[in-house]
């Protein structure tokens, strides 16, 4: 019997152990036996997508973060970076515990990226993380039966593109209500970086739209009523309306597709408990 769609419920540790293996057999539903005495954590695969959830491990993130943030994890992204990339995942875990959504930096109007990627790409380049590119270029050599080299072939050079955050075997890029677009760029790339073992695992930084617009719009209100009447007004100084933007939802379709591969990815997407519980009010 194939996958055709079926899911495969495995513990995450037995995934980290028996990756390669993984593939050769289908289980039709969850063992709660195997998951009671070997990890809370679950993995799910379908015909698109491995989603794992090693997050929800405390010995890899504390429940504190986990309560102010939403995740979605592909190949078993905080697991791995934890194991390997261990400096690193001490860098992600510290933001994540430290950062709080600020109504005045969110609600602002103006700017390239906006103050809220500015704000977290300045937390991770204070613990040294560099915007930078990352280029590929391959290499093809033809060697014969007698092992020496025939040809070389002509190295092929693959441009890519400014990261916002890298250090060491980490991407991290901050998408926050960018045009969607930027997704798929950001995830190929990805991909092609982890197939030609340049990094161990991504992370991308967005936001819950849906979550953050109400709240938004609750934030708004609440300082309207602050003000005379002839001040008031109903538009948001910021476009929160538009799906179009990168966000978790555009994420997750994206990741549902199966465009990731083999390549772990931990999706953080802040939420209302990422507030900071401050009203909103004018900057000064």
């Amino acid at each position: 019997m194939g996958l055709h769609g079926k899911a495969i419920a495995f513990p995450c540790r037995l995934y980290l152990a028996f990756h390669s293996a993984l593939f050769s057999f289908t289980l039709s539903r969850p063992n709660p036996l195997l998951a009671g005495l070997l990890s809370p954590c679950y993995s799910v695969y379908t015909a698109q997508m491995f989603e794992t959830r090693t997050y929800e491990d405390d010995l890899i993130l504390s429940p504190e973060i986990r309560a102010r943030w939403t995740f979605l994890e592909t190949s078993s992204a905080a697991a791995v970076m934890r194991s390997v990339c261990p400096e690193e995942w001490r860098d992600i875990t510290d933001v994540l515990g430290k950062f709080e959504l600020d109504p005045q930096q969110w609600l602002f109007k103006g700017g390239n990226r906006g103050k809220i990627p500015e704000a977290i790409d300045n937390m991770f380049h204070a613990r040294g993380w560099r915007e930078i590119r990352v280029d590929l270029e391959t290499r093809g050599i033809l060697i014969g039966k007698d092992e020496k080299i025939v040809e070389e072939l002509p190295p092929v050079h693959q441009e890519g593109y400014l990261v916002d955050n890298f250090k060491h075997r980490v991407a991290l890029d901050v998408e926050w209500n960018a045009k969607d677009g930027n997704l798929d760029r950001d995830l190929a790339a990805y991909r092609a970086w982890h197939d030609a073992g340049v990094i161990s695992a991504a992370v991308l930084i967005t936001q819950d739209r849906l979550a953050l617009k109400a709240l938004a719009e609750q934030l708004w209100r609440d300082h309207q009523e602050t003000l005379p009447e002839d001040q008031r007004k109903l538009k948001l100084p910021i476009d929160l309306a538009t799906s179009t933007t990168t966000n978790l939802e555009k994420t997750e379709l994206r990741l549902r597709r199966g465009v990731m591969g083999t390549c772990p990815l931990l999706v953080v997407a802040a939420t209302q408990n990422t507030w900071n519980k401050k009203p909103y009010s004018v900057p000064t």
